[in-house]
């Protein structure tokens, strides 16, 4: 996880790979769209293996919700 880097002055805040300026929702939405780690690095050849799996490992740790509430909102007549 020490790979993922969070830095006001790179991609606005976002967490990201490195500092390399590869936001951790781009990784995640390449993987969704199916696309597999070599050829993720294949586009982008300064990512390694292990980043990629930092990223799953980060989404894993955001993703652990102990409970979820349910908000309920009113509304004024």
């Amino acid at each position: 996880m020490g790979r993922i880097t969070i830095n006001p002055s790179i991609c606005h805040g976002q967490p990201t790979v490195r500092g390399l300026r590869y936001p951790v929702e781009t990784i995640l939405e390449l993987l969704a769209s199916g696309m597999t780690i070599p050829e993720i690095r294949d586009d982008y050849e300064d990512l390694e293996r292990e980043d990629i799996l930092s990223v799953l490992a980060y989404a894993a740790k955001l993703s652990q919700v102990k409970r979820l509430e349910r908000m309920q909102y009113e509304v004024s007549r």
